[in-house]
């Protein structure tokens, strides 16, 4: 049975919907303007006022924003609201470790768990469902954007947050879980260690689970559905928007449910900037229309998806996006964290026994996600006894830790190991056929 948590957001016709959506991106233009230096002086180096935005069509004419905006603008640059009415700040990591910063109002905070209640309803919980959270709760939006939606729809919420697989899985029995949100290579750990536990998936309770925070495949959703005999549903979200609830599949499984009258999408080619006809693969551009702490207009994703619009079989009118099909940048996602390969070179030109010459390879081992680093090192060093060799690790691997928050194996080379290019260096190599 379909099921929706805002019947009339989740069905409105494209007429009305196209109306809700313009008169909010216009307030938002002019609030902007008239609150957030930052975007005032991008809209004037355009010759452009608010006045110039009467229609969706006009969001082409105001600039794109980039995650390099919010680094520069770190901590609070974009924010068009007080501290004083800033009730939470989330964070992820930059290039160089400077996190990049969102800030939520309580009005914020509501729209979050207003938009993550519809994804989990989408997905078909009910006020009678029992969901284990084991996203990161903390700084990562995760965690907190699905518990926020699982309690205003009243569901019952067992917090565990990530890791202690064992744990999870007697939890998961003893307190008649019926619902899993997780990374979708976490889901498929835990489905191991079920096995190896000797635990069916009939022992549990477990109908559904809601995974995102990582790129996965239509093949990964079917050994996720085949080992722990659920529904298994793709959630997106990134914080910079507001976390997990952007948009959702539901039972149908066609592509996932923008929750666009707060969410405007848009597909550009990420090389031109050009915006792109519905059906063609592109970058996702996404501007908030209902954001006080931290609107953002024209942010680009990175993400490469394609948007579709006919009506779904499940009654929604929502714009759909497919799977995301990968990365228009160098970012890599492992185990729900973002990585870049500028991230690793800044941490190695600390250590002067280290070339610059590396590579990021990453292979999914056990259904979990693995980064080994390679670096090179210097003749000297190389030929150096192997303890000294062992301690250089030691501390790369720590320092690594430190700034991806994330775990990575480190293996020191001899010089020219790495192949060299005459054009831009290949320095990530992924394994892991998404």
């Amino acid at each position: 049975m379909i099921s929706y948590w805002n019947k009339p957001a989740e069905t409105m016709e494209r007429a009305e919907m196209t109306q809700l959506q313009t008169g909010r991106l216009k307030e938002i233009v002019a609030r902007l303007y008239r609150q957030q230096p930052f975007y005032r002086s991008k809209m004037q180096a355009e010759g452009l006022l608010p006045e110039d935005v009467n229609t969706l069509e006009d969001i082409t004419k105001l600039p794109f924003t980039t995650k390099q905006d919010m680094r520069d603008n770190y901590p609070y640059g974009l924010f068009t609201v007080p501290m004083s009415e800033i009730v939470r700040v989330h964070a992820s990591s930059g290039t160089t470790g400077r996190p990049t910063v969102v800030g939520y109002t309580k009005r914020d905070i509501g729209i979050w768990s207003e938009v993550a209640a519809r994804a989990l309803v989408s997905a078909g919980l009910s006020k009678q469902s029992c969901i284990q959270i084991a996203y990161g709760y903390g700084l990562f939006t995760g965690g907190l954007g699905i518990h926020y939606g699982a309690e205003l729809l009243g569901a019952s919420v067992i917090p565990i947050s990530s890791g202690n697989t064992a744990r999870q899985i007697n939890l998961m029995k003893d307190f008649g879980t019926t619902a899993l949100a997780c990374t979708p290579s976490y889901a498929l750990y835990i489905a191991e260690a079920m096995r190896e536990m000797g635990v069916e998936p009939k022992d549990t309770s477990l109908k559904v689970g809601i995974f995102g925070a990582e790129p996965w495949s239509e093949r990964m959703r079917q050994e996720i559905e085949a080992q722990l005999e659920i529904k298994a549903i793709d959630i997106y979200g990134l914080s910079e928007i507001i976390g997990p609830g952007v948009a959702v599949e539901c039972p149908v499984q066609d592509g996932l449910h923008i929750n666009e009258d707060h969410f405007y999408p848009e597909i550009i080619n990420p090389l031109t900037g050009e915006v792109l006809p519905d059906g063609e693969k592109g970058e996702l551009v996404i501007s908030t229309l209902t954001k006080e702490g931290m609107p953002m207009i024209r942010y680009r994703t990175r993400d490469l998806t394609v948007l579709h619009r006919e009506k779904c079989d499940c009654g929604r009118t929502l714009v759909r996006m497919s799977k995301v099909l990968g990365r228009s940048d160098d970012m890599l996602i492992i185990r729900g964290v973002n990585v870049f390969p500028s991230q690793v070179e800044s941490v190695l030109l600390s250590f002067g026994e280290t070339s610059p010459h590396y590579q990021l390879i990453v292979d999914r081992k056990d259904n979990l996600d693995q980064l080994t680093v390679l670096i090179e090192v210097t003749d000297a060093m190389f030929s150096d006894e192997v303890r000294g060799l062992e301690v250089l690790e030691a501390k790369i691997k720590a320092e690594l830790a430190s700034v991806l928050n994330v775990s990575a194996t480190v293996r020191l080379v001899g010089s020219k190991t790495i192949e060299r290019s005459e054009g831009k260096a290949k320095r990530v190599v992924d394994r892991r056929n998404l």
